[in-house]
């Protein structure tokens, strides 16, 4: 029996805490970091996605940050290919990976055995629903999904309109919801992971998230939205992220400043909630609490402890 590659992964919602602890495990376990989020892969777009800086990531080899242009798209099958071909080169350099993110589908696709090419699609109908959605917009477009599969809907963003597209072009073609799709894939791990998830109180963690945008806009996000506004980049993937879109609406004179913060910060903190939901239902996640920062050091201790003995790891401390 060939032996399966070890693989750190280190998931929760938005705010947590997970950029500090990656580092933290990637010293002690002698890791690179991939990035897990679907957002951080484009350039110039820092603030919002919350991406790590170079001073932040003490020397480790980061992956999958800035590698596509703010216009270009990316799939959630290209996200499982690089990432998978990412593992494997870390391995070969005597690493151990450590991916880490936010985004539920993405790293699932890795870690399972999803066949996005066995998936049916109709190009006349996507077109179709593009032109719809052009006319009507994102959330009348996400309310027709709601009636035909509401179990994708509630996982799908309004604004991660692609995705909307597929759920539908799916149900479309066959007949069958995304979600039954998904149930149909192995649910054999590719990889020995060992999966950890942070959580935290939910009116510390929504807190958090709050003062997170607050940082965000002192740190220059109006200016970094205004720069991709001015260059006329919209009706794409990149900008229709929380924290983009909400700004567009303002840079539009749709909205007020100060609403599309509140809206920035309300539809984070209802993201981080459906980032909990999709991981706690579709992942075998071993759970930390980091509502306790005075045992912070003392979480790090057992999460190294859980990774060493579930992936049989030597730890650097």
């Amino acid at each position: 029996m060939i032996e399966k590659e070890k693989v750190i992964v280190l998931i929760g919602p938005t705010a947590v805490g997970k950029t500090n602890a990656s580092i933290e495990l990637a010293n002690r376990f002698n890791g690179e970091i991939i990035s897990g989020d679907s957002m951080q892969i484009y350039k110039r777009m820092d603030i919002g996605t919350a991406k790590i800086t170079r001073e932040e990531m003490e020397g480790i080899p980061h992956h999958l940050l800035d590698i596509k242009d703010p216009r270009e798209s990316f799939s959630v099958a290209d996200f499982q290919e690089l990432v998978r071909k990412n593992i494997s080169e870390i391995h070969s350099r005597g690493k151990i990976p450590l991916i880490v993110g936010g985004t539920g589908l993405y790293i699932q696709s890795v870690l399972y055995d999803y066949q996005f090419t066995d998936t049916p699609g109709d190009e006349d109908y996507r077109k179709e629903l593009e032109a719809e959605l052009e006319k009507n917009g994102p959330d009348w477009l996400h309310g027709k999904l709601l009636r035909i599969d509401p179990v994708s809907a509630s996982n799908i963003h309004p604004n991660n309109t692609r995705r909307v597209i597929r759920a539908l072009e799916i149900y479309h073609c066959t007949g069958k919801r995304m979600a039954e799709f998904q149930a149909s894939q192995s649910k054999e791990l590719q990889y020995n992971a060992a999966i950890i998830g942070l959580t935290m109180d939910r009116e510390k963690l929504y807190e958090r998230i709050n003062l997170r945008v607050d940082m965000m806009m002192t740190q220059g996000l109006l200016e970094e939205v205004k720069e991709l506004y001015d260059e006329g980049v919209r009706n794409v993937q990149s900008v229709q992220a929380i924290g983009y879109k909400e700004l567009y609406e303002y840079l539009d004179g749709l909205i007020g400043l100060e609403r599309a913060k509140e809206n920035l910060k309300q539809n984070s903190r209802r993201y981080a909630k459906r980032q909990l939901t999709w991981f706690r239902n579709k992942m075998d996640v071993a759970w930390f609490d980091m509502t306790d920062e005075n045992r912070h050091s003392e979480i790090i201790e057992d999460i190294s402890e859980f990774i060493a003995g579930k992936l049989q790891l030597k730890s650097n401390k």
